[in-house]
């Protein structure tokens, strides 16, 4: 287990370097100065060449990076243009806003997406089989603001059962996060649950026509038993590899999703760094959402051993 941590995490170094190479220059070839906004509307020509010397602008882009890299290296992620903040701080600040988040949506999906695609594969080709199908193509087909917006009209203000926007920490009110996330978490869920029941249907499919599950049938084995021991479980590799996915996905930050309901994760911080032109800002949150996808790869190949006795054996 620790020489396969050991393998990725020495595949991941060039990885999030590319990343960062690549993040970097797209960043600078982008239109426009940010110095020309954060200047004011007098725009001093020497304000904004002391900006310029200040954040090292002036350097050669090469120079600028290596510089850049070299205080990422040690924990230092620079300061935000635009209000002069560390970017590691704000970081921190809007990573548990997104986790929270993104935990409470992979968990509805899971519920809804994982049984679903079972009882579609065991009831193939019936009527559960093409209303769960029909549910998902609904799912995948639904633009997660419009849903988000309908749910705010008819839950918050007719039935008033859910606040309609906004964030509360878990640890500080339970209660108050849990209420504020069941819509949103609903919104990316359901859409998530669509993609988790179509590879979870044609995952058990084509287990279920292995030749080791005909033989435990054969030996007079109940059903479920036959579906939850032995089929499901060598299933579970696509579907942890999907999930894992999605979650990393989620970790970037649901734009759409959290402006709709207000929420200040890393979506927002990202939208607003973009139109700003807060390099500094943008290049921490897509590194940290790249070490997100990264770990997340890991967690799946672990998942793989825990899961697979075959690959535990090697």
């Amino acid at each position: 287990m620790l020489a396969l941590i050991g393998r990725r995490a020495l595949i991941a170094l060039p990885t999030l370097f590319l990343v960062s190479l690549f993040v970097f220059a797209l960043q600078r070839a982008l239109p426009g100065d940010p110095f020309l906004v954060i200047a004011g509307e007098e725009r001093d020509p020497e304000v904004i060449a002391r900006l310029r010397e200040i954040y090292r602008m002036d350097d050669p882009v090469v120079v600028q990076f290596f510089a850049w890299l070299g205080q990422v290296v040690q924990g230092d992620f620079g300061r935000s243009l635009r209000t002069g903040e560390p970017v590691l701080g704000l970081i921190l600040q809007k990573l548990p806003v997104t986790l929270q988040l993104a935990i409470a949506s992979i968990i509805v999906a899971i519920g809804i997406g994982i049984p679903a695609g079972i009882i579609a594969a065991r009831r193939k080709d019936t009527v559960v089989d093409y209303s769960t199908s029909a549910l998902a193509l609904s799912g995948l087909s639904i633009p997660n603001f419009w849903l988000g917006i309908m749910l705010i009209l008819v839950v918050s203000v007719e039935l008033k059962w859910l606040p309609a926007s906004g964030y509360e920490p878990f640890f500080s009110d339970p209660k108050g996060a849990i209420e504020r996330l069941i819509m949103p978490a609903f919104v990316l869920g359901s859409g998530l649950a669509a993609f988790l029941m179509r590879h979870t249907r044609s995952a058990m499919l084509e287990v279920l026509r292995s030749d080791y599950v005909r033989t435990a049938r054969a030996k007079g084995l109940d059903e479920d038993a036959v579906v939850n021991r032995h089929a499901l479980r060598n299933a579970l590799v696509p579907i942890i590899t999907l999930s894992t996915i999605l979650f990393g996905e989620l970790l970037g930050g649901a734009v759409l999703t959290e402006q709709v309901f207000t929420i200040p994760g890393f979506g927002k911080l990202i939208v607003d760094a973009v139109f700003n032109r807060d390099y500094g800002v943008v290049q921490g949150v897509v590194l940290c959402t790249a070490i997100g996808f990264i770990l997340m790869n890991l967690l799946a190949d672990v998942l793989y051993i825990l899961v697979n006795p075959r690959l535990r054996a090697q």
